[in-house]
């Protein structure tokens, strides 16, 4: 399955999640959901994956995580705020350049419509 028909059942399953629970819960409850959804569409869905930082050629754990990497490849940052901003893309340029990621999706579930916030963000500088 390619990235693009991936990303397609990624978004199916997050607008699934937020049909049924709505805005205003926590990320981790969203997150718990989203892998829920994905597993049964029978993706690989990863949760809460350490990501080092690679300094002069260390690998450092500085505690980051990504919330979600679906199939090795597409990350997915989960936000439940209210709107999302530059800071949250920032965060998500930033994973996607330490994992070598080419495609991600940041998704604030706590949107009244979900289509405004859901952002796709790609890795410009492979």
């Amino acid at each position: 399955m390619n990235s693009e028909m991936i990303f397609k059942q990624i978004l199916d399953c997050a607008f699934e999640v937020h049909k049924t629970l709505g805005p205003g819960l926590l990320e981790s409850t969203y997150e718990e959901c989203l892998c829920y959804e994905l597993e049964k569409k029978g993706l690989e869905a990863q949760r809460q994956v350490m990501l080092p930082v690679n300094y002069k050629g260390i690998k450092l754990d500085a505690g980051y995580r990504i919330d979600i990497l679906v199939e090795d490849e597409i990350i997915i940052e989960l936000k439940s705020v209210t709107k999302l901003n530059e800071l949250h893309l920032a965060q998500m340029i930033t994973y996607l350049k330490l994992s070598e990621n080419h495609l991600g999706l940041l998704i604030n579930f706590n949107s009244k419509l979900l289509k405004d916030g859901i952002k796709r963000v790609i890795n410009t500088n492979e």
